[in-house]
């Protein structure tokens, strides 16, 4: 009997917690002028060696500590912030992840990001995360470990899913699109949403030294380019869009919308961009030292503990027109939320975003 009266008051908790953050959520998704989505790459080491990207091989031991990214976080609370996604290097990694984890979901819409290799054996600081999203290149062994460049990836990744699933954590896939993988992205996307398993996406991208003002600053590299997953079919690309499109019609697990499809779309038919970026507008990045940009392409502007006072400032409209100027990354977030950059299309983020939560939460 008072095990049941226990359990029933952490479900009570959990539920009151539940409505709170609901609440905050939903007015800071209608703050005029504020970030709705922040990703902090909270650390730069890794344990594996994508052959699409260069952190494997350029790592960093510095990091924020624990009480740093707190405050950092309470920070972009306070900024208006929404959603959160932790990344890296791996965040896994992170001995205090656990902690990480606990502060940051009681506060976002939470994503962290995995490549599968460390979800099976931290799932229980997991459990209470809005979207675990683990990467997953292909149903192919072979072809995941060659673009994982580590053997026995594929296995720990498909592993990783399953037991999440079954443990109730609210697992993704989330394959890059790239000239390797791009004929097999509608089998991959099928295979994972009939066994109720969200799909979201990200496309194949590399830093242009000539995008950085100044390349010793960037705030944080990402990709390195390799010929082989340059995407070189454009008619399939294009076909793949549209195909996408049809299957979120008919599957809640296709976790990307039709205004992104039709934005990647135009980016291979040679259309003119619909969009304007809105990098520290609708969304910033901050690295694994606290240092803040709209885009990590691009130099850093300030530390995130002076992001509160200098939000307004000239320095960052100066920067917010230099972003909307730019045209030359593809990096699907940016776009996303440069798409959906308004107050209302906030809002919509994130009732669309509580929905598919919800959706997880049932598995």
């Amino acid at each position: 009997m008072i095990k049941c009266v226990s359990k029933f008051g952490q479900l009570m908790t959990l539920l009151v917690m539940g409505i709170k953050k609901a609440a905050g959520i939903a007015v800071r998704s209608l703050m005029y002028g504020k970030p709705y989505h922040a990703q902090w790459f909270i650390t730069r080491r890794c344990n594996f060696k994508c052959l699409g990207c260069n952190i494997g091989v350029e790592q960093a031991g510095d990091e924020l500590s624990l009480e740093e990214i707190k405050r950092g976080m309470d920070v972009l609370k306070a900024t208006g912030v929404v959603e959160l996604v932790l990344s890296g290097g791996n965040p896994l990694l992170r001995e205090d992840i656990g902690e990480v984890i606990d502060y940051a979901t009681k506060r976002f819409v939470t994503t962290v990001y995995d490549n599968g290799s460390l979800a099976v054996e931290k799932f229980e600081v997991l459990r209470n995360v809005d979207f675990v999203s683990l990467s997953i290149d292909s149903l192919d062994e072979k072809k995941h470990d060659f673009i994982k460049n580590v053997p026995g990836a594929w296995q720990s990744a498909m592993q990783a899913v399953d037991v999440l699933k079954r443990e109730g954590v609210k697992v993704s896939v989330a394959p890059m699109i790239s000239q390797v993988n791009l004929y097999e992205i509608v089998d991959l996307t099928n295979y994972f949403t009939s066994k109720g398993i969200p799909v979201l996406y990200s496309l194949y991208s590399y830093d242009k030294e000539e995008a950085n003002d100044n390349a010793a600053n960037q705030l944080f590299s990402i990709g390195k380019c390799n010929d082989e997953f340059i995407i070189t079919d454009k008619e399939a690309m294009i076909k793949l869009c549209d195909s996408l499109i049809e299957m979120r019609r008919s599957s809640k697990h296709v976790l990307i919308s039709e205004k992104l499809l039709k934005a990647i779309r135009s980016l291979y038919t040679g259309e003119k961009r619909v969009w304007n970026c809105r990098a520290l507008q609708s969304f910033l990045v901050v690295n694994h030292v606290g240092k803040v940009a709209g885009c990590h392409n691009q130099p850093f502007v300030d530390s995130i503990f002076d992001l509160p006072k200098n939000w307004k400032n000239e320095k960052y409209n100066v920067k917010r027109e230099q972003y909307k100027a730019c045209t030359k990354c593809s990096y699907l977030c940016y776009i996303f939320y440069s798409i959906y950059g308004t107050p209302l299309g906030h809002l919509s983020l994130f009732k669309e975003q509580w929905k598919n939560a919800s959706l997880l939460l049932k598995k």
